[in-house]
């Protein structure tokens, strides 16, 4: 065809020459980029993989949304989310390789400005076809990006060893063929070109799944050698690592390092700084065709990114922030996103498999701390070294309880209304009525001990009428709901003494005392100025106030820093501790009867008596030699009664009788102060710190108690008239006073032996402040904010298996006060817990405790449910649980997952709120709140 009107043969010659030049620089371009692409030790054409994902990521769905809109701003952070928590597409669903036609408009562009410069580049001599070769490569484009979708996702499951190798043969002699092809179509006529060029990119169509099958194929058999590791991290990175592979790399080595280190971020800027270079050369035709081959997968591989990268993130949300420090825990907004979390997972399972498996291998270590799987365990060789309550008391009387055939299904267990005399006020232990008919004298008050049931009470006690929710501390302390302890005997006998008075829906309480009408504050002052040594929340820290009445006392020692134990006996005195607990005052029901106290031997900094009327001269002064028991060497006691300063002849008796008993025992009497505003006078004795005195006395009455008696033996053991020797052992617990409050809180004891093995294992001081340290961060990472606890409506608060006392010293800057349980047959801790200057008491949780109804705001049971089961039955201890916490009170429970969840089902059947649950290698944790639900219907009689 003429051109111009010159001669078919002028152009003929001048094309030939034209053709030889252009092919000429073609072949010396394929050579040097196929000398380089032999360097880089890669057999494929370059590609754009990065590129696409850039481009594509404007339209890709959003995780959990499903969302098509464009989110540009997303891009960036979704990509800095893949480079911190390495996020990978993982196996592909069959949905996510299906093409997306409004998705790839703008890429589609690109291919439009691309395919023009690559033709123009390729093809010097063909001038006004531009235009229809890009629509004819438009079209292709699309069917190609349909064709190698279809075929990716069919031959994906299908490779086998034999197409391997034939794949593999048929990439490395690519090259050679495409250079062929080149110069075939430059020497070809003109008018021929178009024509060899569409055949030559169908072939490339048809040759590009298998190319990719090829590849794939490979990679899935190195996949397959790779560490165990890599394999749990998901099935996504291997994919990621399959493109990496098909692109050229200049330093392999240092290619692979960043893939491990920052594989998303590392493998975008390669491919964008190829790509560049792959321009430069010349390659842009080859760039373009990859481009529109990987373009569909690139779509499905961002949005799977994009939608895991979100899955990891809420993952991390859940676990990692509980658990960063010592998550020995979830706080309440975690708690909801884990449960936002369950639920997307239900649509999302191949995501959840990928992410969980990277988020437990990720936060394993901390993750158990937040269940508290890694509290301490403790250790069997430390049971060996340590003695036990129930080991120490020679005459406690033998309990067995059936242990349950079967786990039972008690979430519809039917509860009854307990049908006993005492109504709301019932304590199973001392309201035993079938006991009490059955003792054989009482003159020792043995009706005012603890007989407990054989089998514990599965009946629940009764709301009183009108009851409402206790007034928070501190008002409480002046006042409290009169329904909630509807009884008015205590106001009409000692109203005039300003114990309490009835003032309308109120009980008010003036703050007095039989011995400190004008209040409590008062009489405390008086104290402190008779014996400067005393110093109030510094040297006197915990102190057993004895026949505390409404316990005022005690009450407004709080405002000194000092913690008493008060007590007193459930008799004619109607509901005084149960005045005490309502008003947030630590108080027991306990006497001076015929038993000991439930406490430690020295442990009391002070012990006090105000007109407490018990006869201490009686019986050989035995209730006198009790306390002697309890109070530190060096500890004093304060005796505020009529007989020291009234001259009756009651009075005097009793009062010479005293003083005989306290010369025998070699107590000082420090001082005799007279207490002018309230009319009456205290005396002070002071026990000594040496065994001097005790072997000096010429006559040897009250005796020493034998070398084998264990003064730490108290559970059912009988009282007995004599005396501890003082411990002289400069290793010995007692022969050193604590260290002033607040320092012996954290302070481990100095008389923990570093040889004697601690509970979890290790030496015992060691022991001791690892303890401490984990249940400060349990508290203040967990229990502060992460159980929805208002710890402003939190005042009496219980733990109800305390080791070394670490929970309750957690709390000690908050405004509360915890009674802290040794268990009978836990490690004899107890003496560690008053060293601190806490306080607690001995107790089988096997009975019911000393308290009344709707003491506590807060029980705390850390592994305690899993071993008593193996002793009693759950029922009757959930049945105490339910009897002792307020309605809206809070109940914590971290313990083995078995024990969790029967916990729970009884809880549900009691009609309580269970806020959390969650497990994790068979430790888990529980919070859950009582509510105002009783039964109505009442239990049988018997």
């Amino acid at each position: 065809m003429a051109i111009g009107g010159k001669s078919r043969v002028a152009k003929r010659s001048s094309s030939v020459s034209y053709a030889s030049t252009v092919t000429t620089v073609v072949f010396v371009t394929l050579c040097v980029l196929g000398v380089w692409m032999l360097t880089s030790n890669s057999v494929s054409s370059p590609q754009t993989t990065t590129t696409t994902r850039t481009i594509t990521d404007t339209n890709s769905d959003i995780a959990f949304s499903g969302s098509n809109e464009e989110q540009p701003s997303k891009i960036n952070e979704d990509q800095k989310d893949k480079a911190v928590f390495e996020d990978n597409p993982g196996q592909l669903p069959d949905e996510a390789v299906k093409p997306d036609d409004d998705k790839v408009s703008e890429s589609d562009d690109l291919d439009k400005v691309k395919e023009g410069a690559a033709v123009e580049e390729t093809r010097h001599g063909l001038q006004g076809k531009e235009s229809a070769e890009e629509q004819e490569k438009q079209k292709m484009s699309e069917t190609q990006i349909s064709e190698e979708s279809v075929l990716t996702q069919n031959q994906q499951s299908k490779q086998n060893g034999l197409k391997e190798v034939e794949d593999n043969k048929q990439m490395s002699n690519e090259e050679p063929i495409k250079v062929h092809q080149e110069e075939t179509i430059n020497n070809q006529d003109p008018s021929e070109d178009q024509d060899q060029i569409r055949v030559v990119e169908k072939k490339q169509i048809n040759e590009k799944p298998k190319e990719r099958r090829g590849k794939k194929k490979k990679k899935h058999a190195e996949s397959i050698e790779r560490p165990l590791e890599t394999t749990m991290i998901g099935k996504s990175k291997k994919d990621d690592v399959a493109e990496m592979e098909d692109e050229p790399r200049v330093n392999k080595p240092k290619i692979q390092d960043q893939l491990e280190e920052d594989e998303p971020k590392g493998t975008k800027q390669l491919n964008q700084d190829q790509l560049e270079e792959d321009e430069s050369k010349g390659t842009k035709q080859l760039n373009q065709d990859q481009l529109e081959q990987d373009e569909p997968k690139g779509n499905k591989l961002q949005n799977h990114d994009q939608q895991e990268s979100q899955v990891q993130g809420i993952d991390n949300a859940t676990f990692n922030d509980e658990t960063k420090d010592k998550p020995e825990i979830l706080n309440a907004t975690q708690t909801d996103t884990f449960q936002s979390l369950l639920k997307t997972k239900t649509n999302q399972e191949t995501a959840e498999k990928d992410t969980q498996i990277e988020a437990q291998q990720q936060h394993e270590s901390t993750s158990e701390e937040t269940l508290g799987s890694t509290i301490p365990k403790e250790s069997n060789e430390s049971k060996n070294a340590w003695k036990s309550q129930k080991a120490q008391s020679e005459n406690e009387k033998e309990r067995r309880r059936d242990e349950s055939s079967g786990k039972e299904g008690l979430y519809g267990y039917t509860w009854h209304l307990c049908n006993v005399t005492a109504g709301p006020d019932y304590i199973p232990c001392l309201d035993n009525e079938e006991a009490l008919k059955k003792l054989r004298s009482t003159r020792h008050f043995e009706h005012r001990e603890r007989h407990c049931p054989e089998e514990g009470p599965t009946c629940l006690v009764p709301l009183p009428k009108g009851y409402k929710r206790p007034i928070s501390w501190p008002k409480s302390r002046e006042k409290i709901w009169y329904n909630n302890v509807p009884h008015t005997k205590l106001a009409e006998f000692k109203g005039h003494q300003n114990w309490v008075k009835v003032s309308g829906d109120f009980l008010t309480f003036p703050g007095g005392g039989t011995q400190f009408i004008h209040g409590a504050l008062h009489y405390i002052d008086f104290l402190q100025q008779s014996v400067p040594n005393l110093k109030w929340g510094k040297r006197t820290r915990v102190i057993l106030d004895v026949g505390c009445g409404v316990a005022s006392f005690g009450g407004y020692l709080f405002d000194r820093d000092v913690l008493t134990m008060s007590f007193a006996p459930k008799d004619e005195h109607e509901a005084q501790v149960q005045f005490a607990l309502e008003r947030g005052i630590p108080a027991i029901s306990a006497v001076m009867g015929s038993q000991r106290l439930p406490f430690p031997c020295r442990v009391f900094d002070v012990v006090h008596c105000a007109r407490c009327r018990v006869p201490w001269h009686a019986e050989n002064g035995m209730l006198l030699l009790e306390l002697n028991r309890v109070l530190r060497p060096g500890g004093y006691f304060i005796w505020s009664a009529t007989p020291v300063y009234q001259k009756l002849p009651e009075d005097v008796e009793i009062w010479n009788a005293m003083s005989s008993l306290t010369k025998a025992m070699c107590w000082d009497l420090l001082t005799i102060k007279r207490d002018k505003l309230n009319s009456v006078s205290a005396a002070v004795y002071r026990k000594p710190i040496t065994n001097e005195c005790y072997d000096k006395r010429p006559d040897h009455n009250p005796p020493m108690c034998k070398e084998n008696d264990d003064a730490n033996a108290v559970w059912h053991v009988p009282l007995r008239a004599c005396m501890h020797r003082v411990p002289i052992n400069p290793a010995e617990r007692g022969t050193r006073w604590p260290a002033h409050w607040p320092n012996r809180l954290q302070k481990a004891p100095y008389w923990l032996n570093r040889t004697q093995m601690g509970i979890y294992g290790k030496p015992a001081p060691q022991d001791f402040v690892k303890d401490h340290e984990h249940w400060t961060r349990v508290v203040s990472k967990l229990y502060m904010s992460g159980l929805g606890i208002s710890w402003s409506n939190v005042r009496n608060v219980m733990d109800m298996r305390a080791v070394y006392g670490g929970f309750a010293a957690a709390l000690k800057d908050i405004k509360v006060w915890v009674m802290n349980v040794v268990n009978l047959d836990s490690p004899d801790t107890l003496p560690i817990i008053y060293e601190r200057g806490l306080f607690g008491m001995y107790h089988d949780w096997c009975e019911s405790f000393s308290t009344y109804p709707r003491s506590y705001d807060l029980l705390h049971a850390d592994h305690l449910f899993s071993k008593l089961e193996k002793r009693c039955k759950l029922q009757p201890v959930l049945a105490e649980v339910d009897r002792i916490v307020r309605p809206g009170g809070k109940l914590i429970v971290r313990d083995e997952s078995d024990a969790i969840g029967e916990v729970e089902n009884l809880l549900k059947s009691l009609h309580w709120e269970v806020h959390l649950t969650f497990s994790k290698d068979q430790e888990g944790i529980l919070s859950a709140q009582k509510g105002d639900w009783r039964p109505t219907a009442y239990q049988a009689s018997i």
